[in-house]
């Protein structure tokens, strides 16, 4: 099955691989929960330790660096043992800061997004494990399809702010506002299933050990993604409420 989600593309350019050096399941799950722990960790550490007048100086720095570090795992996924290490550590650093900020306003947001996440992530792998949602052509076409058009709306909003403007659906905690984040957080789940897909048939194809990192760095990626959607929409609720 061919996608056009650059994450997931060397998968395909992996090729096959016979031998003990190829990709496991449980070594693939192994260096996911290695990734998560650094990532926790990271977020740990900036949380107590940066302090709000640094917070925007490391901000910059993580954003730098993991984008840097994404660029490179996504075009040379041989560096994937290297590369996605460091990228949970500095993702960890970033998270944790911006989880302080929403945390700061809302008390206690940031547990129940992390929470919140975790179900989402498991009720997925139950669901693809079950079988009950194959990626199938039509599902990965859907999803990838849908994933770029909300990238491509974060962007032109982005845009905007610059000029002190922004696009409601993104912004706003009416309930468009909400019914768009509830949508963006379905979208980030099911971009699981995409993943728990292409890490199972490069398993099955015998993808060379170097994958096992990728395959984590995937699953890192939409995770973060999902968290962080979270955070929002509960952020917007919570305004509400206000």
């Amino acid at each position: 099955m061919r996608t056009s989600n650059p994450v997931m593309k060397p998968f395909e350019a992996a090729g096959s691989f016979s031998g003990q050096s190829a990709m496991t399941l449980n070594g693939t799950i192994s260096k996911t929960a290695l990734s998560l722990a650094i990532l926790f960790l990271g977020g740990f550490w900036s949380w107590r330790v940066i302090p709000t007048g640094a917070a925007g100086m490391w901000m910059i720095f993580a954003v730098i660096g993991t984008l840097i570090l994404a660029l490179i795992t996504c075009f040379k996924p041989q560096a994937a043992p290297i590369t996605t290490p460091l990228y949970a550590g500095l993702e960890g650093l970033l998270l944790g800061t911006i989880s302080s900020f929403y945390d700061a306003r809302y008390p206690g947001i940031c547990m129940q997004a992390l929470t919140l996440t975790a179900m989402t992530a498991g009720t997925m792998l139950a669901v693809y494990r079950f079988g009950w949602i194959k990626p199938t052509e039509k599902f990965r076409s859907f999803v990838v399809i849908a994933t770029f058009s909300i990238f491509a709306i974060y962007i032109i909003d982005f845009i905007l702010g610059f000029f002190g403007k922004g696009v409601p659906l993104s912004t706003s905690s009416g309930t468009f506002g909400i019914i768009f984040s509830l949508v963006v957080v379905g979208i980030a789940a099911l971009n699981l299933i995409l993943d728990f897909g292409r890490i199972e048939e490069g398993v099955q194809r015998g993808a060379p050990k170097y994958m096992e990192w990728y395959g984590a760095f995937a699953l890192m990626v939409t995770l973060i993604w999902l968290y962080l959607e979270m955070l929002r929409l509960l952020a917007k609720l919570q305004s509400r409420r206000n």
